[in-house]
């Protein structure tokens, strides 16, 4: 991924650049591709999301930060969902590369 991919949701800025993602707006939270998961449930009945970005791998959690999303606020987070696509696609493509 060569192109920077930034977008606002809210009062939070998102930027992804192929390796680090960071979101601002509050306290700033800075995630290395090769030492984070992201986890997307929903949408339920009523069109609700949760959007789960953690350090460490889904099998060895350590922190995690936790948004939820109405589904009216998902439709409004534009590019949200092509942000979060990407960063798994990154962090899929370093699977082969992760230290245990």
């Amino acid at each position: 991924m060569n192109d920077e991919i930034m977008i606002t949701v809210g009062t939070r800025f998102y930027s992804f650049d192929g390796r680090i993602l960071e979101i601002f707006g509050g306290d700033p939270i800075r995630f290395h591709i090769r030492n984070m998961y992201v986890h997307v449930t929903g949408p339920d009945r009523k069109g609700k999301r949760v959007v789960e970005i953690g350090h460490g791998r889904p099998d060895l959690r350590g922190a995690c930060h936790i948004w939820r999303y109405t589904a009216a606020e998902w439709e409004q987070a534009h590019g949200l969902a092509a942000l979060l696509e990407a960063v798994q696609a990154a962090i899929d493509s370093t699977l082969g590369h992760r230290t245990v």
